[in-house]
């Protein structure tokens, strides 16, 4: 994202960020969000700004907030596995991250505003988080790339917080130890799970509630652009919604997750018509 749409975000932001919250307020806040069913799964429509105070808000308040960043892929896994479907429908906030959701919402006429990156709306709250002392912890990704993310987000935003990081496991008899070990750390506000779909949203799901984490994200491959192992595509590439085409062309091996996207897609439009053929 460019740095002065970050800058303009962060201004509209600003009017949300919480002096005050509780659980009552947060909840009703997110009353007030409206969804879209795109083929099973709920996606919110929100803005980067609206987002961002959503998780602020949530930080204040110290209430467990799982968020999930869904994209055809993730909706084309929950068709098949019901408990993947059933943490990413009970998830606090599903931000509208890939654009085929985005476009398949606008051919049931119901919309969503804007497409959301996760990995932006992540660096929007680390912004965020340097100012207001907000204490993060890194989890998962292969060997050190979690220490290497940590060190190059510290750097990149002055005065951010990270209280660890470590690839710890994604198995769920593994999870006392890694609980155990985020808990070590002291306070934490912000946590980033990268295990990948569906595992991490479903260590989210099990375990951010029992650590009293505020904000758990589930950020896949993120930790690979911000450690700088995987460069991540142009600014203009992601202006035009083609990262995943950028991500494609760089790593061709990822061509069979790909072939969920012309699922998705002939899916998408068969529901658009028969809403629009059959309408209510």
């Amino acid at each position: 994202m460019a740095s002065v749409r970050v800058l303009r975000v962060l201004s509209s932001a600003a009017m949300a960020e919480p002096t005050r919250a509780d659980a009552s307020t947060l909840n009703s806040q997110r009353a007030t969000l409206n969804s879209v069913d795109v083929l099973g799964v709920r996606v919110d429509d929100v803005t980067y700004a609206e987002a961002l105070g959503v998780l602020l808000h949530a930080i204040e308040a110290r209430v467990p907030h799982v968020v999930t960043t869904p994209n055809p892929e993730f909706v084309m896994l929950a068709r098949r596995d019901a408990s993947f479907r059933a943490v990413l429908n009970r998830a606090a906030l599903n931000i509208p991250d890939g654009i085929g959701l985005v476009l398949a919402a606008g051919l049931t006429g119901a919309g969503l505003r804007e497409h959301v990156q996760g990995t932006d709306l992540v660096l929007l709250l680390a912004e965020a988080s340097a100012r207001l002392g907000h204490r993060w912890y890194l989890l998962g990704g292969r060997g050190d790339v979690a220490q290497r993310a940590a060190r190059a987000l510290g750097a990149r935003f002055p005065g951010l917080l990270v209280a660890g990081a470590t690839a710890g496991s994604p198995r769920s008899e593994d999870d006392a130890a890694t609980q155990a070990a985020i808990r070590a750390a002291g306070r934490v506000d912000v946590l980033l799970v990268a295990y990948g779909a569906p595992k991490q949203e479903l260590w989210l799901d099990r375990n951010l509630a029992d650590l009293e984490i505020p904000v758990g994200i589930g950020v896949g491959g993120v930790f690979d652009y911000f450690s700088g192992a995987v460069p991540r595509a142009p600014g203009w590439v992601r202006r035009l919604h083609f990262e995943w085409l950028y991500r494609l062309i760089r790593q061709p091996w990822r061509w069979r997750r790909q072939l969920a996207l012309l699922m998705f897609a002939a899916l998408a439009l068969g529901h658009a018509a028969r809403r629009r053929l059959h309408p209510g």
